[in-house]
């Protein structure tokens, strides 16, 4: 009784927890009934490798292998443990690949932010090359206003953020990625309609649909800034937050507005969209960003491929 209750007081407690290379030996035994053949196969002497399935055999209190001169076979505890030690050594060494795959940047999430103009052309180009260079990333997409996505970065709540300039905080890093002209958005019946280009002046006293000066800040100071320059003074019908509403409202007739070329995508019916002629070019601006403290080991990758794919978004310079 002393000889039988000793091993189980050296594995009792916290301690009687068994290790994944007992589990290994055990389960290289069942497969070859050998204690000789499962020594080569695991590269080890047979000696400690039954010690390992002895050690294993007290923890759980259950013998798993009936031994004899001649044969090695599975008692039923043996038979029924088998399938599920096999689960756990599967799932040790699917939990250890998944962490390497991370640290090495090749697998994990990744939460962006985006503004809506962000989707009509340069978003779905950064996706679609995601998906061939980080085929096993899960990505999370959610479309914010700018000033949403600096509380979501500034948060966690997002790792990169597609959002308009100023970015002057000295948390976040940021790339510029896309830089496009301006275009004149023109219902169909409209006079300007048949004109090859639009300027400025041809807004004077026009009906006219805005940007709201909150959700839609930067277009709204931009447009603002660029008619008190050309002593413009449009008539202004409504202040909306996203273009694909703008453009509706254009269509109605309610007014003319002006938009990004990405809003070209879009191809709304009835509505001209025409080149702005500008004394200096200003082109439409959107930065990729992210906090400079940043932990995930994808981050470094999803930079760079923006930085690849923005050539040909860098068209308003």
């Amino acid at each position: 009784m002393l000889e039988r209750t000793k091993p189980r007081a050296i594995h009792s407690g916290l301690a009687s927890m068994f290790d994944l290379n007992q589990l290994r030996c055990f389960v290289t035994v069942a497969e070859e009934l050998h204690f000789g053949r499962a020594a080569v196969r695991l590269n080890m002497t047979q000696p400690p490798l039954s010690r390992q399935i002895q050690v294993l055999e007290h923890i759980i209190d259950a013998p798993l292998l009936e031994r004899t001169s001649r044969s090695v076979r599975l008692t039923p505890a043996g038979r029924s443990f088998l399938p599920e030690a096999r689960r756990i050594l599967k799932l040790a060494e699917s939990a250890s690949q998944v962490a390497r795959r991370i640290a090495l940047g090749k697998t994990g999430s990744l939460k962006i932010g985006f503004t809506a103009a962000a989707a009509y052309g340069f978003l779905p180009d950064l996706i679609a090359a995601c998906r061939v260079r980080l085929p096993e990333v899960d990505f999370s997409l959610k479309e914010m206003v700018s000033g949403d996505q600096f509380e979501a970065l500034a948060t966690g709540q997002i790792d990169a953020g597609l959002l308009r300039p100023p970015v002057a905080r000295p948390e976040l890093a940021s790339r510029r990625v896309v830089a496009e002209p301006l275009l004149a958005a023109i219902p169909k019946k409209h006079p300007l309609a048949s004109a090859e280009t639009v300027t400025l002046k041809d807004f004077d006293d026009q009906p006219f649909v805005m940007y709201s000066p909150y959700e839609s800040r930067y277009f709204h100071d931009l447009l603002v800034a660029l008619f008190t320059r050309a002593d413009v003074l449009p008539r202004y019908v409504q202040h909306l937050s996203q273009i694909h509403a703008i453009l509706a409202m254009v269509r109605a007739g309610l007014g003319v507005s002006i938009v990004p070329e990405a809003a070209a995508s879009l191809k709304i019916a009835d509505v001209r969209l025409k080149p702005l002629k500008l004394r200096t070019p200003v082109p439409v601006e959107l930065f990729m960003v992210w906090r400079r403290d940043h932990e995930n080991q994808l981050l470094p990758s999803l930079i760079e491929i923006a930085g690849e794919i923005a050539a040909p978004h860098l068209r308003g310079d």
